[in-house]
């Protein structure tokens, strides 16, 4: 008796990592983006429309003269505390970096969700295409101004609303929630270092485009 309930045990301890290598070790994360994304990676909503809005920026870039090999793009649907800010290679068709990004908190204690505005005092994100502009050493230390490109952030100049870094904001993605900021784009110092690079080496204007999947 003691030697049949021994081998039961064992025939469902071996069902159950079966069933547990199957069904969770074995599934995508939500968004792949800590490598190479392709044309046919259509599993996801996010890459659906990272994909999406990296054609469109590429017609944009072309039409505008803005930097045709690299644009910056943010995905305010992803959770905070994931990677959701792209650097994405418009030659090869793929993210060559991706990082934490705050959103706006519109003026409250704490955002649940999100909320977009574009009025001066807002405190919130707007979303829409931004061209990086010039660098500057202000209240955070290296930043870049952004100027809005459409109906929805045209008031981005007039709000202040600037690429920077700020040490609440980790270099690496976390499973909680990152801090919130008045609507700027926030990054890590370190991270904020590498797009420094990018944007320097850039004769044309970069496009950074802040959209919701």
């Amino acid at each position: 008796m003691k030697k049949t309930i021994i081998l039961l045990f064992c025939a469902l301890l071996a069902a159950t990592v079966y069933y547990f290598y199957k069904n969770v070790t074995t599934q995508p994360s939500s968004v792949n983006i800590n490598k190479e994304l392709k044309k046919d990676d259509t599993e996801n909503t996010a890459v659906k429309a990272l994909l999406t809005k990296a054609g469109i920026a590429r017609k944009f870039i072309k039409r505008n003269n803005y930097n045709q090999q690299v644009c910056f793009l943010i995905d305010m649907k992803i959770r905070s505390g994931e990677e959701r800010f792209f650097v994405y290679d418009l030659k090869a068709d793929s993210v060559i970096r991706s990082g934490v990004v705050t959103h706006g908190r519109c003026n409250e204690r704490w955002l649940v969700g999100r909320r977009y505005g574009n009025e001066p005092g807002c405190g919130c994100t707007s979303l829409g295409k931004y061209k990086v502009g010039n660098a500057y050493n202000g209240r955070f230390g290296l930043a870049y101004k952004l100027h809005g490109l459409d109906s929805s952030n045209n008031n981005a100049f007039k709000r202040f609303v600037v690429l920077h870094a700020h040490d609440c904001v980790p270099e690496e993605k976390t499973f909680s929630e990152i801090c919130q900021s008045d609507g700027c784009p926030t990054v890590a110092p370190g991270f904020l270092q590498e797009l420094k690079t990018i944007i320097n080496k850039s004769k044309e204007p970069v496009l950074l485009w802040i959209y919701e999947s």
